[in-house]
């Protein structure tokens, strides 16, 4: 039987948004509900919808977006230190390059987002050499930028900030689970996630018996190769790696990465000393046939057992940041150490 109109009026008056909320099919599991607020670096990030243009200024930010499947999200990409993440190099030739290292904000703009992810706060923050939250908020389009570059950690003064706290992965998994919620991709970061944590799990204890019996410096770069280079303290990515696997630093600083002397560090004797390769072409140093060079080559540091020896390991600069990577930095070092035959 048909009811007549006059009858289902009064009905819907009197239930009003009830009744046509049960007309409504179910929510998924998972599913993002917009709009979305998402508390990001002291900021709140509104989204009515996932974005669909996005500018990731930052490698380890594009690899996460690439990991969860949203590449096809990605108009520009910016700031890379070495090779995309292994398996994305066919994907990652399709998407533009607006620069190696900083992009101005013109072709940021020019890239027509609606959303801009940034890994560091130097490009895009307080003091960014790319532009401000603000200014790209003035425009409509909001930025998110990587947890593990603001909590714990003040760039208020520009460059590469203070660490204040000591960085972990979970950061990373917030970044993961965050844009995983911004694009409703809910149930891949979940997924991502889990892999990243067995992974961890998986290196840890393939050295569980070390128990700080080893030592390591890592040498991320050094701005002149006859001055002190930059080697990793307690508190950044490097520090975790460590950590994690029961090696000792011998860089007992709380900064993320002081500079400290070839003959400190040759006086502290580690066991194996770590350095980083990557593209960037910053310094000399950066290239790590220049790095390799200079240990075999220079008095002070050719006499360290660990040069003497062949214990260098060479690890992608990618891992010693605070980026999905340093999972892949955990393995490279408990692999080389089990090789090495260091792990009883």
């Amino acid at each position: 039987m048909t009811l007549p109109t006059s009858f289902l009026r009064p009905f819907l008056g009197a239930c009003g948004a009830a009744a046509l909320l049960a007309l409504a099919p179910p929510a998924v599991a998972g599913q993002t509900q917009y709009p979305l607020t998402v508390k990001n670096c002291g900021r709140d990030i509104i989204f009515t919808q996932a974005p669909t243009r996005t500018v990731s200024v930052g490698q380890s930010s594009t690899e996460i977006l690439y990991l969860l499947g949203l590449a096809e999200k990605v108009v520009g990409t910016a700031v890379w230190l070495g090779p995309v993440i292994e398996g994305y190099e066919e994907v990652n030739a399709t998407i533009p390059r607006l620069a190696d290292n900083d992009p101005n904000f013109e072709s940021v703009l020019g890239a027509k987002p609606d959303l801009v992810t940034t890994q560091f706060q130097w490009q895009i923050g307080p003091q960014g050499v790319v532009a401000t939250p603000e200014q790209f908020a003035e425009l409509g389009i909001p930025v998110y930028t990587s947890p593990a570059d603001c909590i714990g950690k003040d760039n208020s003064s520009g460059g590469d900030g203070v660490r204040t706290t000591k960085f972990s992965m979970e950061l990373i998994y917030q970044e993961i689970d965050d844009l995983a919620r911004i694009f409703d991709v809910k149930e891949r970061g979940d997924t991502l996630i889990a892999k990243l944590k067995a992974r961890e799990a998986a290196a840890r204890q393939k050295i569980a018996s070390l128990g700080g019996k080893v030592s390591a410096v890592f040498w991320f770069s050094s701005a002149q190769l006859d001055i002190d280079p930059y080697v990793a303290g307690l508190s950044g990515a490097p520090g975790y790696i460590m950590a994690t696997l029961g090696v000792r630093n011998v860089i007992e600083s709380k900064e993320e990465w002081p500079t400290v002397g070839w003959e400190t560090i040759a006086r502290a004797n580690p066991t194996v000393l770590v350095a980083g390769r990557m593209d960037r072409r910053r310094y000399p140093a950066d290239d790590i046939t220049v790095k390799l060079k200079f240990l075999e080559s220079d008095p002070v540091t050719r006499l360290m057992p660990a040069v003497k020896d062949g214990r260098v390991i060479v690890m992608d600069a990618q891992a010693m940041n605070p980026t999905i990577r340093t999972i892949e930095g955990i393995e490279v070092l408990a692999d080389a150490l089990e090789k090495a035959g260091l792990v009883q």
